[in-house]
């Protein structure tokens, strides 16, 4: 596979100290480890660097026990930023300073109440941009979104998630022609255009996989479908993310991954 050229920008944020108070919708509360969770955090940075990444810390959030999974503050595309508006009212405050490292990069768009959108609910495959109905994303924010999106000739499709607290932790992109996905958080049926990789039936948290051009970064914890993806022509490379996955985190979650 040709090697990718881009300069990437991942923005990342230090786990607040407060994690273990995070935001809970379809996990039992269980203890978290502050300790574990920042090494892990850096281990995820140090292997965005490794895999071409310029990272670049935002302001921490020490406060707000869900910064780290700065994903959810903004989705970039290459024409503009669009700063969310978290369905969690206590995630809020988040963007603002996410929004002030985009201006510099990217046009800024917000969507604005009674719109709520995660950035963890929104799926780009080239051109297409699945974004999921959920306790955190509501169907004004995903209008708001087509709209900020049409001009720049994106196709917004709504989807319905069930079970999990995103859509990308029921969805995500292996390259623009495979998706891995969860059948029982999403209908397999609404991405019948792309070559569909299920999870092992055993690891039902296993979907979430981050794209950095041709590379995959994935977490260590789910090796059955970790072998359903080494049988694709891709290159994966894992981090154990196990502690961050108890606040409902994942690998993308904890980064905002632009074009520079």
């Amino acid at each position: 596979m040709p090697a990718d050229r881009t300069h990437w920008i991942a923005f990342t944020r230090e786990v607040s100290p407060h994690i273990a108070q995070c935001e809970l919708t379809h996990l039992a509360r269980m203890p978290i480890d502050f300790e574990t969770a920042r090494r892990q955090h850096h281990a995820y940075e140090q292997l965005l660097e490794s895999l071409g990444c310029e990272v670049r810390r935002v302001a921490s959030a020490p406060d707000h026990p869900d910064a780290v999974f700065i994903e959810d503050t903004a989705v970039v595309f290459d024409e503009i930023a669009v700063i969310t508006r978290p369905g969690a009212e206590s995630r809020r405050a988040e963007t603002s300073s996410v929004e002030a490292v985009l201006t510099a990069l990217r046009p800024i768009v917000r969507i604005e109440a009674p719109g709520t959108l995660d950035g963890g609910d929104v799926l780009a495959v080239a051109r297409s941009v699945y974004v999921g109905r959920t306790g955190r994303t509501n169907s004004e924010g995903i209008e708001q979104l087509r709209a900020a999106l049409a001009p720049c000739g994106y196709a917004v499709h709504g989807i319905d998630v069930t079970g999990c607290l995103h859509l990308k932790t029921a969805v995500t992109a292996v390259d623009d022609a495979t998706v891995l996905l969860n059948p029982g958080f999403v209908r397999t049926a609404m991405f019948a255009r792309y070559r569909v990789v299920e999870v092992d039936p055993s690891e039902p948290m296993a979907a979430n996989v981050l794209r950095i051009g041709n590379q995959l970064v994935y977490g260590a914890s789910y090796p059955r479908t970790r072998a359903r993806l080494e049988r694709l022509d891709c290159t994966l490379h894992t981090v154990d993310a196990s502690e961050l996955a108890k606040a409902e985190g994942a690998v993308t979650c904890c980064s905002l991954v632009v074009r520079g």
